[in-house]
């Protein structure tokens, strides 16, 4: 069963977005593709910074896909 968790997109740095979870903060975010939020999500990438996602955790831990809040 996956889990899901509230995330938000706090920057993109090149190619990449750094997220925020319950799990992963400020201090720690998650680095993901930003092609991939793109593809996932619909948003383009003007509207990622800021973004408020919902974030689906596989059973091995791993963030497996995003979707609009």
């Amino acid at each position: 069963m996956s889990e899901r968790l509230d995330a938000s997109v706090l920057l993109l740095i090149g190619d990449e977005a750094e997220i925020v979870t319950p799990h992963r903060g400020h201090a720690d975010p998650e680095r993901v593709s930003v092609d991939r939020l793109v593809r996932e999500t619909g948003l383009t990438r003007e509207r990622l910074v800021g973004a408020r996602l919902v974030a689906v955790v596989g059973d091995d831990g791993e963030l497996v896909r995003f979707e609009r809040a």
